[in-house]
């Protein structure tokens, strides 16, 4: 849903204001926000949130713990990552999505 979501900002709101631009048309601006960290903290190599948890199922003698504990180790200072104390607690996090915080 992000990368859609990335995908609908770009094509749809970014080329028309592009569009209405070159062309003339008054209208007043619609910001948007960015969410490539968002994206990022998903997917990327290295850091991404799936590329532990493929790490993690390549691992002999994982569980959700030590997944949870990775994550929290590797994202805690990712702007788009949450994981207060009752989260931890829970073994669970949170992502900032474009349209808000989703707990897992």
């Amino acid at each position: 849903n992000e990368a859609l979501q990335q995908q609908f900002n770009n094509f749809v709101l970014k080329n028309e204001q592009e569009e209405y631009e070159q062309e003339g048309i008054n209208w007043s601006f619609i910001s948007f926000p960015e969410n490539q960290d968002a994206l990022d903290l998903i997917w990327k190599k290295g850091y991404g949130i799936l590329n532990i948890l493929d790490d993690q199922c390549r691992a002999p003698g994982t569980t959700d713990k030590t997944f949870a504990n990775d994550l929290y180790q590797k994202l805690t200072n990712k702007p788009r990552f949450e994981a207060n104390f009752r989260q931890v607690g829970a073994r669970q996090f949170g992502v900032f999505h474009y349209a808000g915080l989703v707990e897992y």
